[in-house]
């Protein structure tokens, strides 16, 4: 895991893009439609999530605040903004708890 080896602005972006990519098969299986941008998928896994009783409330944000380590790790290299051992832990678990909602919410479905 790369979170354990130091690398915690990587684990962050890791983090969400599991949850992205997993915001996104939610979004084309409940509307045969892709949302094409980060925040055109946040917003629209936001708007549908929302009816869904096996995904709670927090996941939503749970995206819309792992996208801000994406940024860091992406466009704060050489500054002095770094993710902690923590944050990259709690993003990593995070992920794996939407992950785990989202294929949750789609099985039942089937």
């Amino acid at each position: 895991m790369v979170a354990g080896i130091g690398f915690f602005e990587a684990a962050g972006r890791a983090a969400y893009l599991a949850a992205y990519h997993t915001a996104q098969a939610f979004i084309l299986t409940r509307t045969d439609k892709v949302a094409k941008t980060h925040s055109g998928v946040r917003s629209e896994f936001a708007r549908i999530a929302k009816d869904d009783p096996r995904i709670e409330r927090k996941l939503a944000s749970f995206l819309a605040q792992a996208y801000n380590l994406k940024v860091v790790a992406d466009y704060a290299f050489g500054s002095d903004i770094r993710l902690s051992r923590l944050e990259a832990t709690e993003a990593i678990e995070g992920a794996t708890r939407f992950v785990e909602a989202v294929e949750n919410a789609l099985s039942e479905t089937r």
